[in-house]
């Protein structure tokens, strides 16, 4: 593979990147409330319904206004996708790589403005908004580069009088289905994964997140990728999104977001609907109920730092949050000291502000959920830091610990997706392993420990498919930790991997006899 390093993270405690940022969040500010259409076959469409994306912080505070596709547009989008796909699946790999290369370029001079659009957008503290445009960047020169090692597909041997070749083509029309929470970064991903190995797009990002999406788009046509490519279509789930996964056209679907949904696509594509020729393939991962272990003999002050970051890092609107603690009996009460006080030392509130460690949830929706999960807290176990949420403003929850929580707990077993750990008491490590895989997800873990065969036991019996020694358990970096998960967290498809993009394609075995 062509040499690949990631992107750097900012230094923000550097003047002149914190003046960038705030350069960056005035070019921002420049554009919030305007409209913005769908694109099909690189035409602006425009529709009377429209998706309105607001400030999660400030709700009064409207990103943008942007054109909600309907089924008869998302039928056009797909006729454009569907024709497409015969000249782009032609045009070489090299060609296609280029169109990443160069809209990774545009986004890394335009990097603070992405950012502060996503600090607006999605309520991004300034490190975290930062991190999602680095990975949006890894995602489009990680995955150029392995398309160039992949375009001659996989030696095979040949026999004497034969030649056999082994080479990858592209399976056709696919349906992006992209997350808030990695409102750029995820969905850059998989729209570049899909459209570098050959695939046209119709791409349905986040109603919540629509905007970033949408100047993605311009970015890609601004680095040379024919019109019909990627069709930018927002709309419903119910009406756009399930039209599309049951369309006889669509070839494969990536999606990113809850079980409920994930497990809903998969059931759905599984049908072979009229005029249908293949079955259809499914990229998807659904989130988890990541455990981070603490053992007896580990860093304590590791523990707890890592514990408090990685669940409280974009108010634990990770998939790869930490949601769950266990901690060795020897050392609970020490570990559990110090993360309350970490956590009240904590500061939250407009992600605008970099004071401010993190922000809001998402949405009312979200902010309602997660405020019903504290309540059952407040039943199942203690909460020693938190508890409290404001949405008079903009979408805030206190940071929240909940400790003494049975491991079968509604808290320690159920996805929250927010500012909320729930901690339980292990009377081994081997008690620890079995809590840590009690659950229906396996997406990531930690364990701390200075002991190296618990750490070889957990390598061996933690069931996650993103496991971590000795750091927090979020932050996995394109190339560097392939990302995926086991059992309801998806199909573990390894983003950022070496066998991602082979997800997108098809062998095709050629034999000429001489």
């Amino acid at each position: 593979m062509i040499p690949y390093k990631h992107e750097p993270f900012t230094d923000f405690t550097l003047e002149e990147n914190k003046q960038a940022f705030l350069e960056g969040m005035k070019t921002v500010e420049g554009y919030l409330g305007q409209d913005y259409p769908l694109i099909i076959g690189g035409e602006r469409v425009t529709t009377e319904e429209k998706l309105v994306s607001t400030n999660p912080a400030n709700k009064e505070e409207v990103i943008g206004r942007v054109s909600k596709a309907s089924k008869d547009l998302a039928e056009k989008a797909m006729k454009v996708a569907d024709a497409t796909f015969n000249t782009w699946r032609k045009v070489t790999p090299e060609f296609r790589a280029d169109v990443l290369f160069k809209a990774s370029a545009i986004i890394r001079r335009r990097k603070h403005e992405f950012s502060a659009l996503l600090t607006k957008e999605a309520g991004k503290p300034w490190n975290e908004a930062d991190a999602d445009t680095a990975e949006a960047i890894d995602f489009l020169e990680f995955y150029a580069r392995q398309m160039l090692t992949l375009k001659d597909g996989m030696p095979v041997e040949s026999r004497p009088g034969e030649f056999n070749r082994f080479d990858y083509i592209p399976l056709g029309v696919g349906v992006v289905i992209s997350p808030w929470n990695f409102a750029f970064a995820i969905m850059a991903g998989t729209t570049a994964a899909a459209l570098v190995t050959g695939n046209t797009v119709l791409l349905k990002p986040a109603s919540t997140t629509p905007v970033v999406a949408y100047k993605f788009i311009e970015v890609l046509e601004e680095a040379g990728m024919p019109a019909g490519v990627v069709n930018f279509i927002p709309g419903s789930g119910a009406e756009v999104g399930d039209y599309l996964v049951d369309h006889p056209r669509t070839r494969f679907i990536s999606f990113t977001g809850s079980r409920e949904i994930g497990t809903r696509i998969y059931e759905r594509a599984a049908v072979v609907n009229k005029g249908q020729i293949w079955l259809k393939r499914v990229i998807a991962e659904m989130g988890g109920k990541d455990t981070m272990v603490v053992d007896n003999d580990a860093d304590l002050e590791l523990a707890a730092q890592s514990i408090v970051k990685s669940a409280f890092g974009f108010s634990g609107q990770k998939c790869s949050a930490c949601s769950r603690a266990v901690i060795h009996a020897d050392v609970y009460d020490q570990v559990v000291a110090r993360i309350e006080e970490l956590t009240k030392e904590l500061t939250y509130g407009d992600p605008a502000d970099q004071a401010n460690f993190t922000g809001p949830v998402i949405d009312q929706a979200s902010y309602d959920k997660i405020m019903s999960y504290i309540e059952i807290g407040k039943k199942e176990g203690r909460i020693v830091a938190g508890g409290t949420g404001d949405s008079s403003k903009g979408f805030f929850v206190a940071p929240t610990v909940i400790v003494d929580l049975d491991p079968k707990a509604r808290v320690m077993q159920e996805e929250v997706f927010g500012p909320v750990v729930g901690i339980s008491k292990a009377k081994s490590f081997d008690e620890a392993i079995e809590i840590a895989n009690n659950t229906d997800y396996g997406l990531t873990g930690a364990v701390i420990t200075n002991n190296r065969a618990h750490i070889e036991q957990a390598r061996e019996d933690f069931h996650a498919g993103n496991l971590y020694f000795n750091r927090g358990c979020t932050g996995a970096i394109v190339g560097y930790q392939p990302f995926g998960g086991f059992n309801m967290s998806g199909t573990d498809s390894k983003a950022g991997g070496p066998d991602y993009l082979q997800l997108h394609m098809q062998g095709k075995t050629t034999s000429e006899t001489f």
